[in-house]
């Protein structure tokens, strides 16, 4: 199995605290609205209900308020959707919430925003980019990665590069939509696109790594 970043290696969340959270939140407002370029601390405190001083106290630079609310949403994302229960003998069922999951918050306006921002910015700023891959998809890599070795434990998958097979899975997921939405092609897909798609993702993963023999 090829060596990778574990959950263990991601450093744990800052304790949190409600003015933290307040700043997060009005960070997150003014972000959105006005992208990282656009966005300044004056404008930050005023969305959160702070003032300058507190927010220099909580966070030194726009660059690091930035950072610690790309890692705490692409944490909690991929923490929310990565939820896999190794005990149910029904991969294809888990597959399928996995990917629905994961689809669904994708596609959501927000994200697909904040995708493009923490793109833009990452030229000048590589560690935004870092930040948001060991926060979000690294992570989700590793809990999927997890699953799928118990699966092959269990004798409900073949033995195959777990890491390799996770990162099939996502990009089967994602193939169909995420790329046109980065550059605003199209809608996002209806319920009944998300069941199809995320179906014929399933079939295809376990079609290569299902029971052998099967």
């Amino acid at each position: 199995m090829a060596p990778t970043m574990s959950d263990a290696s991601l450093s744990p969340p800052p304790a949190d605290t409600d003015k933290r959270r307040q700043i997060l939140d009005g960070a997150r407002e003014v972000f959105l609205a006005s992208g990282f370029d656009g966005a300044s601390m004056g404008a930050i405190a005023k969305a959160a209900g702070v003032s300058k001083g507190t927010l220099y106290v909580y966070f030194e630079s726009k660059e690091a308020l930035f950072e610690a609310l790309t890692i705490e949403e692409k944490r909690t994302l991929a923490e929310n959707i990565c939820r896999l229960d190794h005990d149910d003998p029904d991969v294809a069922a888990v597959l399928r919430r996995l990917g629905t999951s994961l689809m669904e918050a994708m596609v959501r306006p927000d994200h697909i925003a904040s995708v493009r921002m923490v793109i833009g910015a990452a030229e000048k700023f590589p560690r935004f980019g870092r930040a948001f891959y060991e926060a979000g998809p690294l992570l989700g890599r590793a809990r999927l990665r997890a699953y799928l070795d118990a699966q092959v434990d269990a004798g409900r998958l073949r033995p195959m590069d777990s890491d390799l097979a996770a990162r099939h899975f996502f990009d089967l997921c994602a193939a169909t939509t995420m790329r046109r939405l980065l550059f605003s092609v199209g809608d996002p897909p209806t319920e009944a696109e998300t069941t199809y798609w995320i179906a014929e993702a399933v079939r295809v993963f376990l079609a290569a790594y299902g029971p052998e023999g099967r």
